[in-house]
Protein backbone atom coordinates (compact mmCIF):
# COMPACT_ATOMS: atom_id res chain seq x y z
CA UNK A 1 0.00 0.00 0.00
CA UNK A 2 1.36 3.25 -0.80
CA UNK A 3 1.18 6.36 1.29
CA UNK A 4 -1.75 8.02 -0.36
CA UNK A 5 -2.46 10.94 1.58
CA UNK A 6 0.47 14.12 1.21
CA UNK A 7 -0.41 14.68 4.97
CA UNK A 8 0.37 12.03 6.33
CA UNK A 9 3.88 11.42 7.44
CA UNK A 10 6.55 9.38 6.04
CA UNK A 11 6.21 5.58 7.44
CA UNK A 12 10.01 4.82 8.96
CA UNK A 13 11.63 2.37 11.15
CA UNK A 14 12.45 3.33 14.74
CA UNK A 15 15.80 4.36 15.17
CA UNK A 16 17.81 0.49 15.62
CA UNK A 17 20.87 1.83 17.90
CA UNK A 18 18.65 4.26 19.42
CA UNK A 19 20.10 5.23 23.25
CA UNK A 20 16.65 7.68 24.05
CA UNK A 21 13.97 5.18 25.22
CA UNK A 22 12.00 8.25 25.17
CA UNK A 23 12.48 8.93 21.70
CA UNK A 24 12.46 5.11 20.79
CA UNK A 25 8.81 4.63 23.09
CA UNK A 26 7.75 7.62 20.37
CA UNK A 27 9.19 6.04 17.08
CA UNK A 28 7.38 2.75 17.71
CA UNK A 29 3.98 4.78 18.41
CA UNK A 30 4.58 6.71 15.61
CA UNK A 31 5.72 4.07 13.27
CA UNK A 32 2.18 2.10 14.20
CA UNK A 33 -0.01 5.15 13.95
CA UNK A 34 1.36 5.84 10.74
CA UNK A 35 0.59 2.01 9.42
CA UNK A 36 -2.88 2.51 11.30
CA UNK A 37 -3.60 4.95 8.90
CA UNK A 38 -2.38 3.74 5.76
CA UNK A 39 -4.73 0.66 6.50
CA UNK A 40 -7.49 3.15 5.96
CA UNK A 41 -6.55 5.36 3.08
CA UNK A 42 -8.35 5.06 0.01
CA UNK A 43 -10.65 2.96 1.05
CA UNK A 44 -14.23 4.86 0.44
CA UNK A 45 -16.81 5.18 2.79
CA UNK A 46 -18.70 1.69 2.68
CA UNK A 47 -15.64 -0.35 2.77
CA UNK A 48 -14.54 1.58 5.54
CA UNK A 49 -17.68 1.36 7.47
CA UNK A 50 -17.94 -2.67 6.76
CA UNK A 51 -18.26 -4.79 9.56
CA UNK A 52 -17.22 -8.11 7.68
CA UNK A 53 -16.30 -10.23 10.73
CA UNK A 54 -19.58 -11.80 12.41
CA UNK A 55 -18.61 -12.59 15.29
CA UNK A 56 -17.60 -9.06 15.85
CA UNK A 57 -20.28 -6.97 14.28
CA UNK A 58 -18.44 -3.48 15.29
CA UNK A 59 -15.25 -4.02 14.00
CA UNK A 60 -14.92 -1.96 10.78
CA UNK A 61 -11.24 0.34 9.64
CA UNK A 62 -13.55 3.24 10.64
CA UNK A 63 -14.30 2.13 14.02
CA UNK A 64 -10.54 0.22 15.04
CA UNK A 65 -9.62 3.97 13.93
CA UNK A 66 -12.34 5.73 16.22
CA UNK A 67 -11.49 3.22 19.06
CA UNK A 68 -7.76 4.48 18.93
CA UNK A 69 -8.81 7.64 18.93
CA UNK A 70 -10.48 6.90 22.27
CA UNK A 71 -7.69 5.17 23.92
CA UNK A 72 -5.43 8.16 22.95
CA UNK A 73 -7.50 10.60 24.39
CA UNK A 74 -7.69 8.29 27.67
CA UNK A 75 -4.77 7.06 28.31
CA UNK A 76 -2.10 9.76 27.35
CA UNK A 77 -3.84 12.82 27.13
CA UNK A 78 -6.61 12.52 30.09
CA UNK A 79 -4.80 9.97 32.67
CA UNK A 80 -0.79 10.88 31.37
CA UNK A 81 -1.07 14.44 30.73
CA UNK A 82 -3.53 15.23 33.28
CA UNK A 83 -6.38 17.40 30.14
CA UNK A 84 -9.74 17.73 31.59
CA UNK A 85 -10.70 16.63 28.15
CA UNK A 86 -13.91 14.48 28.14
CA UNK A 87 -13.55 10.56 27.58
CA UNK A 88 -14.33 9.51 24.22
CA UNK A 89 -16.70 6.56 25.39
CA UNK A 90 -19.53 6.07 27.44
CA UNK A 91 -19.80 2.61 29.92
CA UNK A 92 -20.82 0.75 26.84
CA UNK A 93 -17.64 -1.46 25.97
CA UNK A 94 -18.64 -0.53 22.01
CA UNK A 95 -19.34 3.16 22.55
CA UNK A 96 -15.55 3.61 21.01
CA UNK A 97 -16.14 1.52 17.73
CA UNK A 98 -19.08 3.50 16.51
CA UNK A 99 -19.23 6.42 14.06
CA UNK A 100 -22.16 8.60 12.81
CA UNK A 101 -23.68 8.73 9.54
CA UNK A 102 -21.79 12.21 8.86
CA UNK A 103 -18.19 10.35 9.22
CA UNK A 104 -16.18 9.74 6.80
CA UNK A 105 -12.76 7.56 6.44
CA UNK A 106 -11.08 11.16 6.00
CA UNK A 107 -12.56 12.95 8.90
CA UNK A 108 -11.79 9.47 11.27
CA UNK A 109 -8.04 9.96 10.48
CA UNK A 110 -8.32 13.93 10.88
CA UNK A 111 -9.55 12.99 14.40
CA UNK A 112 -6.95 10.16 14.74
CA UNK A 113 -4.03 12.71 13.72
CA UNK A 114 -5.38 15.38 15.62
CA UNK A 115 -5.29 13.00 18.85
CA UNK A 116 -1.65 12.45 18.64
CA UNK A 117 -1.03 16.37 18.93
CA UNK A 118 -2.99 16.46 22.16
CA UNK A 119 -1.56 13.03 23.01
CA UNK A 120 2.19 14.54 22.55
CA UNK A 121 1.33 17.98 23.62
CA UNK A 122 0.14 16.46 27.14
CA UNK A 123 2.90 14.38 27.69
CA UNK A 124 5.70 16.94 26.05
CA UNK A 125 8.89 16.70 28.13
CA UNK A 126 7.82 14.18 30.70
CA UNK A 127 10.45 11.50 31.09
CA UNK A 128 9.51 7.47 30.75
CA UNK A 129 10.03 6.82 34.43
CA UNK A 130 7.52 9.99 35.94
CA UNK A 131 4.67 9.05 36.84
CA UNK A 132 1.38 9.45 34.97
CA UNK A 133 -0.38 13.06 35.79
CA UNK A 134 -3.69 11.75 36.74
CA UNK A 135 -2.67 7.60 37.80
CA UNK A 136 0.85 8.26 39.94
CA UNK A 137 0.69 4.58 40.06
CA UNK A 138 1.54 4.14 36.41
CA UNK A 139 4.48 5.84 34.33
CA UNK A 140 4.69 7.72 31.07
CA UNK A 141 6.70 4.83 30.27
CA UNK A 142 3.68 1.98 31.21
CA UNK A 143 1.62 4.47 29.14
CA UNK A 144 3.50 4.40 26.08
CA UNK A 145 4.18 0.60 26.04
CA UNK A 146 0.65 0.30 26.55
CA UNK A 147 -0.35 2.15 23.73
CA UNK A 148 1.84 0.84 21.06
CA UNK A 149 1.25 -2.74 21.97
CA UNK A 150 -2.93 -1.63 21.54
CA UNK A 151 -2.07 -0.05 18.61
CA UNK A 152 0.18 -3.09 17.23
CA UNK A 153 -2.80 -5.44 17.81
CA UNK A 154 -5.30 -3.03 16.36
CA UNK A 155 -3.00 -2.84 13.44
CA UNK A 156 -3.32 -6.41 12.98
CA UNK A 157 -7.04 -6.21 12.30
CA UNK A 158 -6.91 -3.56 9.77
CA UNK A 159 -4.60 -5.79 8.28
CA UNK A 160 -7.43 -8.28 7.69
CA UNK A 161 -9.77 -5.10 6.81
CA UNK A 162 -8.28 -4.36 4.15
CA UNK A 163 -7.53 -7.03 2.85
CA UNK A 164 -10.99 -8.17 2.90
CA UNK A 165 -12.27 -4.11 1.35
CA UNK A 166 -9.91 -4.41 -1.86
CA UNK A 167 -7.59 -7.29 -1.41
CA UNK A 168 -4.81 -4.52 -0.82
CA UNK A 169 -1.97 -6.17 1.48
CA UNK A 170 1.08 -4.27 2.76
CA UNK A 171 3.67 -3.93 5.51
Amino acid sequence: MSNMSSNTPERRWPETCATDESRLLWEFLTFLRITAVTKVEGLDREQAAATPIPTSPVVSAMGVLKHLTAVERYWLTIVGGGSDLPKLWDSHPESSWTFGDDETPESVIADYRAEWELAGKALEGRAPDEPAAADDTRTVRWLLVHLTQETARHVGHLDFLRELADGAKGE
